[in-house]
């Protein structure tokens, strides 16, 4: 079974507490709702021998590394959110980083955007992204953008193991995302995709 799926990653983005948990100084509403499904594909993708990458963001205390319109939430005292070591940046209950993960830090939307992971996923033998978290209209849709124009042949999005801040937004998103090549399966589609 490893071998079927040694060239595709699952990517799990921002599932941390201040994006999922309900006194998260960034939720995300749809965020609680998907961590159920966020954990089996997680489990399936370790069961499938599939690399996992925990795509996470952590900023500077005083928000140096922020995009500017943020800006105003860090220093002065204040702490922002999803501060390097503070427990805002910390996975959410039940998600769990193993040996054999790989925890990529980014601070902007894409995954890819000043990052190292095309080159990590190149180096990698990975040409197959799957994508699960929050949120559809930012983080996963840069991301997935970016998978796109660097000509990944293989983009999914788990629709019921990604959210937004309404279902409407997520949808509208997903809609977008599909007119360009990216599959949306549900969770149960994918676990039934050669299974």
């Amino acid at each position: 079974m490893a071998e079927k799926w040694k060239h595709t990653a699952l990517l799990v983005i921002d599932m941390q507490k201040d994006f999922v948990n309900e006194d998260g100084l960034m939720r995300v509403d749809g965020g609680k709702a998907i961590v159920p499904n966020v954990i089996q594909a997680v489990q399936l993708a370790r069961q499938r021998g599939i690399l996992v990458i925990w795509v996470v963001r952590e900023h500077d205390r005083l928000g140096r590394d922020v995009e500017v319109f943020r800006r105003h939430l860090y220093g002065d005292g204040k702490l922002g959110p999803i501060v390097k070591g503070g427990l805002g940046a910390e996975l959410v209950e039940g998600l769990v980083i193993k040996e054999g993960d790989y925890k990529l830090v980014k601070t902007r939307f894409s995954a890819f955007f000043n990052t190292h992971l095309h080159s990590f996923l190149q180096d990698a033998g990975i040409d197959s992204l799957v994508i699960t978290g929050v949120q559809t209209p930012n983080c996963i849709r840069q991301t997935v953008f970016d998978a796109v124009a660097l000509d990944y042949p293989s983009v999914t999005v788990i629709v019921d193991a990604a959210a937004a801040a309404t279902p409407e937004i997520h949808a509208a998103n997903i809609f977008d995302m599909k007119n360009v090549g990216v599959a949306a399966p549900t969770l149960q589609e994918w676990f039934e995709h050669d299974a």
